[in-house]
């Protein structure tokens, strides 16, 4: 078993003086690759024989880049006769899925064979486990209780998932009953989610922050505007009652008389100064 995308090396040891080759178990046919005992040749691409290797005994098959598609048996001969047999697996991939409830979850298909996909519980009350859907080229059949929430678009999408959802997500070759990709799945309430506690205690202290700097701002406007409008009404009525009275005073002082001046020109600036002062007042 070797991981999607590495280099595999399908070993078979046997001395062949013949022409020896490599092919896909049900398509004798089609050579992949192939040794005598003056050269090696790559009939198809991603696929080669070493002929130091294939002189000593060692006719192993190098598959560049394993991927889904090259999962099988293989056969190797010499001279017509086979000598081994050897199955290629690639590992299954594994993906760990957390989302919130409503969103959707999709299954990748990464096999163009026929596949089951298994549905198993992580203990939370829900749909029972076993097999929910089988993918065939471009056909989807689910179970009843998926059939109105699951489409089939780049892969096999539930919508409207739930924490009753949680568990394990199996695709599987329908044939081989080969494991392809498992999904280990867990939905979230909403209120749960510790990403929604973070936003939300984020906001509720983004708010009391923001809320007390436009508090202390807005103070310091409402209480200048209070003291000026004060200071604006102790003005008018300083000027209401004060201003009269000292007119009066003014005009009693004997040495502020008109007779007293001969020039008369003061008196009179003072008694301008104060009809100005009442009339303003």
């Amino acid at each position: 078993m070797v991981k999607l995308h590495d280099s595999a090396t399908l070993s078979c040891s046997e001395r062949c003086s013949g022409l020896a080759r490599w092919t896909v178990f049900h398509k004798r046919s089609d050579t992949l690759a192939e040794c005598d005992q003056t050269s090696c040749r790559s009939v198809k691409e991603g696929y080669q024989m070493i002929h130091d290797q294939y002189l000593k005994g060692d006719l192993s098959l190098i598959i560049t880049d394993a991927d889904f598609s090259k999962r099988g048996w293989y056969t190797s001969d010499c001279a017509s006769k086979d000598i081994c047999d050897v199955h290629l697996q690639i590992e299954p991939l594994n993906t760990t899925v957390e989302m919130m409830a409503g969103e959707s979850l999709i299954l990748r298909v990464d096999v163009s064979d026929a596949v089951d996909v298994t549905y198993n519980s992580a203990g939370t009350p829900g749909p029972s486990s076993g097999q929910i859907c089988t993918v065939d080229g471009p056909s989807l059949q689910c179970k009843p209780e998926y059939t109105q929430r699951s489409s089939l678009t780049s892969g096999v999408e539930l919508r409207r998932m739930t924490p009753s959802d949680s568990g394990v997500y199996t695709v599987m070759d329908s044939r081989n009953k080969e494991v392809i990709h498992t999904y280990t799945v867990t939905v979230q309430d909403v209120q749960q989610s510790s990403i929604w506690k973070d936003g939300y205690q984020k906001g509720n202290s983004d708010g009391y922050q923001k809320g007390s700097e436009d508090g202390y701002r807005n103070g310091l406007g409402i209480g200048a505007g209070v003291f000026g409008i004060i200071a604006l009404a102790l003005g008018v009525i300083f000027g209401r009652f004060a201003g009269p009275r000292l007119l009066r005073l003014r005009r009693e002082d004997p040495s502020e008389r008109i007779g007293d001046d001969p020039s008369g020109e003061r008196q009179a600036e003072d008694v301008e100064s104060g009809v100005a002062l009442a009339r303003a007042c």
